[in-house]
């Protein structure tokens, strides 16, 4: 008799086949008590803190330009005094005009000056038939501001009033030799106070017109 043959062990281990993802569930998370929660929310009041915050910020914020550009007066006024002109003015200016050409020709026989007259003539009545513009101004303590353009008041050594017909003005002197002056109309409401503002930064003289600003003026120009 043959001896009886062992069977051989399968010593593999058993390869239990992996369950599907769908099955797969996170850990659930430390449940947090009632207390510690309350405990949380009143130590970090983050939303009262950011709007207490930007509140604060809206209200304590000022620009630098407001600062230096605080306004004193404000106000409108025209340009000029514009002075309605009849028949006869145009009339004369006209005699005039061919006066200066006739000297020009005859006397200075100058064609050029005698061709330059009645351009300029002619410029002239166009500007003093325009109507003048409406200016807003502005007294701050950097100077006067008429519309965008800063009249700072280093660049003047002294104010003057002068009274037209039944407008009031400030004539502002410049320091500079050629430099030519400024003036500024203003209602009789804010006169007083327009007046002391600039009476605080120059000094204020007697102005009195020069020939041909008077000869302007009584031409009604």
């Amino acid at each position: 008799m043959q001896p009886q043959q062992q069977q051989p062990t399968d010593t593999t281990p058993e390869v239990k086949p992996v369950e599907s993802t769908d099955d797969w569930q996170q850990p659930a998370a430390p449940a947090v008590s009632d207390a510690a929660l309350t405990e949380q929310t009143d130590s970090q009041p983050l939303t009262d803190d950011a709007d207490q915050y930007v509140e604060a910020s809206d209200d304590d914020a000022t620009s630098p330009a407001q600062e230096g550009e605080e306004e004193l007066v404000r106000w409108q006024a025209a340009e000029h005094v514009h002075r309605e002109k009849n028949g006869l003015w145009y009339i004369i200016f006209a005699l005039v005009i061919l006066a200066f050409v006739a000297v020009a020709i005859f006397l200075i026989r100058s064609w050029t000056f005698a061709i330059l007259v009645p351009v300029m003539a002619a410029a002239l009545v166009i500007y003093v038939r325009r109507p003048p513009a409406i200016i807003d101004y502005t007294l701050s303590r950097k100077g006067l501001h008429a519309n965008d353009k800063l009249y700072s008041f280093d660049t003047f050594k002294e104010f003057g009033l002068v009274h037209d017909d039944d407008e009031n003005s400030i004539l502002l002197v410049p320091r500079k030799r050629f430099q030519p002056g400024v003036t500024v109309y203003f209602p009789e409401e804010v006169g007083e106070v327009v007046v002391d503002m600039m009476a605080a930064r120059l000094p204020m003289h007697e102005i009195r017109l020069d020939p041909i600003d008077r000869l302007l003026r009584r031409l009604r120009i």
